[in-house]
């Protein structure tokens, strides 16, 4: 596996490569690597600037296939290594516990060569500023790159003999940054933009590259947009559009029917090199992972035309049962970051992938009871129809290799075939089984067991929202208290308490240790936005006043660091300190808007504050007035642009139906079945601004409710003789208690 590959180099650490005492699995990979690296930090460009040397900047990630490549090839190579030893200084970065470093470079090297990605290969006046880079570049002249000896060569050569020129070229690089990331020329009257005809320009933009044959959008390599989805889903069920409702549904048919997604153990690749989903990027990220998560439950939730999708249910709960068995600290909660994709060098999914005869290996002529003379058919020739497994594959290092995906559903076959859909499920489930055991038996892709912060929070919303939605029928329970237990994680190892949130809550086998506080990557505005939401529903999951509050002073938190009370926006990191220069391109101050991959930092913050503001009580009640103030101005400040953002707006366009839309909050109050079903009801059809939360009625105590709440619903009368009612709020007013379903939905279709 890559992070253990050192030991074919014959030892665990080089004596000049610093990243023996690195904590990140991607640096600690290369700890065995002949070049003299250095992790990112002052010692590296103290260095530099004494010896007057350029700094060669590698940015990768434990999951990145060319990454490991680009390692073998060069970085162990040591006539390569000598090179770079010799003429730089080396700096290596892991994408994933630094994205404030990662995403400065990446716009550098777009605005260099047109193109970004990993690995990021970026060529450094010694203070830190771009003059050259690219992303991988081959050991020699091949692929119709030059080779990186080459490059090496020549890039040195260019800082001994024309370095004012590789110095103008850093400045250009850094002026292009701080303006293509700043936003900052917002109009005086972009508050009137914020409209929902702007909600509508977003969602038709992205409508315009719905390919309604395959689902997704654009044509290949193919992403996932979850947050675009949740937004086309928003316009279906509360605005009536059907083209959107279409994209939504067939989206998220053909992405889990496809060989995007493992359908042997569950979970989503990290996206698809062809146009119909079937060939994947085998990493599994687990960003994607919760956030396609939502998707499926918010489908689930929401019957389009009083159909309930079962197929987005099974996909949900089959998400959750591999991060569950896979990507999970139970002990003591909290989640993965990432699953790579590949055991080895020399091959390409090849742990996830089958050939014909590896099929037939395991497949027997027919499982027991179902046989041939029952069905017409035996079990692996049922499991080759369904999963596409053939002799002709689809991988192109090894055309015997076989995707597995879905060409027709179940039912298709069994109509095709005359014989009962519920025994071909049957035969399948067990063929299925009996695959998974198989490929558990395989040498398993590395994971890597960091435990970042975002993510966390992240996942701690998805398993919050799944449980909610899919309730203890479903078994989800254990999901929620899960979820708790890892958001109790993040505010007791990554939480001060009171101002700081690190980026990471934990290494794999507790290497943070290792680390002084000044070398633990900071929090950076995505992680405060998304513990701030993460807070919100734990405490929606089980109504402890602690969740909210730690809400509370975390936003207060997010606000004092990264919100720029002069031009408005947050910016991704926060102001250095006064006597500290800010490293390399750090300098540049930026305001993420787009979502790429996961939903950008200014919009989730926007949409945090909106939903604290609901709960908050009014300023002429002695409360605050600031967070949707601060709200709408964030989203004014890139209203004239956000438009041509397209497919990489949508978390702008669900923050901006918060603003728009009144908060509705429904409150059901009591144990039972009565309960359930008002709960039941509550949930159903996905909107964004819709809350559910359910309390005991011994918890309507003084201080037992969020200000705004406690002023209308801990005054209310209660329902003679009920077990169970449900309050339904808008805005902070209350209609009267209702004790049925029935009655809550007729509130409920008046208020959303």
């Amino acid at each position: 596996m890559y992070p253990h590959c050192m030991s074919k180099a014959g030892s665990s650490a080089h004596a000049n490569n610093s990243l023996e005492h690195a904590a990140s699995s991607y640096l600690r990979s290369a700890r065995h690597q002949p070049v003299e690296w250095h992790a990112w930090g002052e010692a590296a460009f103290a260095r530099a600037q004494a010896e007057s040397k350029p700094v060669l900047l590698d940015i990768g990630a434990v999951w990145c296939h060319w990454c490991h490549v680009m390692d073998r090839e060069s970085y162990e190579d040591a006539e390569i290594a000598a090179v770079i030893n010799q003429n730089y200084v080396a700096v290596k970065v892991d994408r994933d516990e630094r994205p404030d470093v990662d995403a400065r470079y990446q716009a550098a090297v777009s605005a260099i060569s047109g193109q970004g990605g990993w690995p990021l290969t970026a060529f450094l006046t010694p203070d830190g500023r771009p003059f050259f880079g690219g992303t991988y570049f081959p050991r020699d002249d091949r692929y119709g790159r030059p080779g990186f000896g080459r490059i090496l060569s020549a890039m040195a050569t260019v800082w001994r003999e024309r370095r004012d020129e590789a110095l103008e070229t850093a400045s250009s690089v850094m002026a292009a940054i701080e303006h293509n990331e700043s936003f900052s020329g917002r109009a005086a009257e972009a508050k009137d933009a914020l409209t929902p005809a702007l909600v509508e320009k977003i969602a038709a933009s992205a409508l315009k590259q719905f390919d309604p044959r395959n689902g997704g959008f654009g044509a290949q390599p193919k992403f996932p947009h979850p947050a675009v989805l949740d937004l086309l889903l928003q316009e279906a069920v509360n605005r009536g559009n059907e083209e959107a409702r279409t994209a939504f549904t067939v989206t998220l048919e053909k992405m889990a029917r496809g060989g995007v997604y493992d359908q042997l153990a569950g979970g989503f690749h990290r996206y698809s090199v062809d146009e119909r989903w079937v060939v994947p990027h085998f990493e599994k990220m687990l960003y994607d992972n919760t956030e396609l998560l939502r998707n499926y439950v918010h489908g689930y939730q929401s019957p389009m035309k009083d159909v309930v999708r079962e197929d987005f249910l099974a996909t949900a709960r089959e998400i959750v049962h591999w991060l569950d068995t896979t990507m999970t600290d139970r002990e003591r909660g909290g989640f993965y970051a990432s699953q790579d994709a590949d055991v080895g060098l020399d091959d390409d999914g090849d742990y996830f992938t089958w050939t014909l005869d590896e099929a037939r290996a395991v497949l027997g002529p027919a499982a027991q009871g179902l046989g041939p003379a029952a069905l017409g058919i035996d079990e692996l020739e049922l499991a080759a129809e369904y999963y596409d497994i053939g002799e002709l594959g689809d991988m192109h290092h090894n055309p015997a290799k076989n995707v597995l995906h879905v060409k027709q559903t179940l039912a298709e076959l069994a109509a095709r075939r005359g014989v009962e859909e519920k025994s071909l499920r049957t035969m399948l489930d067990a063929a299925r089984q009996k695959l998974l055991v198989r490929r558990t038996q395989r040498p398993t892709p590395f994971i890597d067991r960091t435990l970042y912060t975002g993510w966390n929070a992240m996942a701690v919303t998805a398993y919050c929202e799944a449980a909610r939605v899919l309730g203890a029928a479903q078994n989800m329970n254990e999901a929620r208290d899960f979820a708790l237990k890892t958001l109790d994680r993040i505010l007791s190892e990554a939480w001060d308490g009171e101002a700081e949130l690190h980026h990471v809550i934990a290494y794999p086998d507790g290497l943070e240790t290792k680390l002084e506080a000044k070398q633990k990557a900071p929090g950076t505005l995505e992680d405060y936005a998304f513990a701030v939401h993460a807070c919100l529903d734990a405490w929606l999951a089980g109504g402890e006043m602690r969740h909210y509050q730690a809400a509370v002073k975390l936003a207060d938190a997010m606000i004092a660091r990264f919100y720029d009370r002069t031009g408005g926006g947050f910016f991704d990191a926060a102001a250095p300190q006064p006597d500290a220069l800010p490293l390399g391109a750090l300098s540049a101050r930026r305001k993420p808007l787009q979502d790429a991959p996961t939903p950008a930092g200014n919009p989730t913050a926007a949409a945090a504050l909106l939903r604290l503001d609901a709960l908050s009580a009014p300023a002429a009640a002695g409360g605050r007035d600031e967070y949707r103030r601060i709200a709408e101005e964030t989203l004014a400040c890139f209203a004239g642009i956000v438009e041509h953002f397209g497919l990489y707006a949508g978390s702008y366009g669900l923050a901006l139906e918060r603003l728009l839309a009144d908060p509705v909050q429904v409150v059901v109050i009591g144990w039972g079945g009565e309960a359930e079903r008002l709960e039941a009801t509550a949930v159903a059809n996905y909107a964004v601004n819709k809350t559910v939360i359910r309390l005991a009625p011994e918890s309507l105590l003084p201080g037992g409710l969020p200000e705004a709440l406690e002023e209308t619903i801990l005054h209310a009368p209660r329902p003679a003789s009920a077990n169970a009612w449900a309050f339904v709020c808008r805005g902070r007013a209350c209609l009267p208690p209702v004790t049925d379903s029935e009655s809550l939905l007729k509130a409920l279709a008046a208020q959303v």
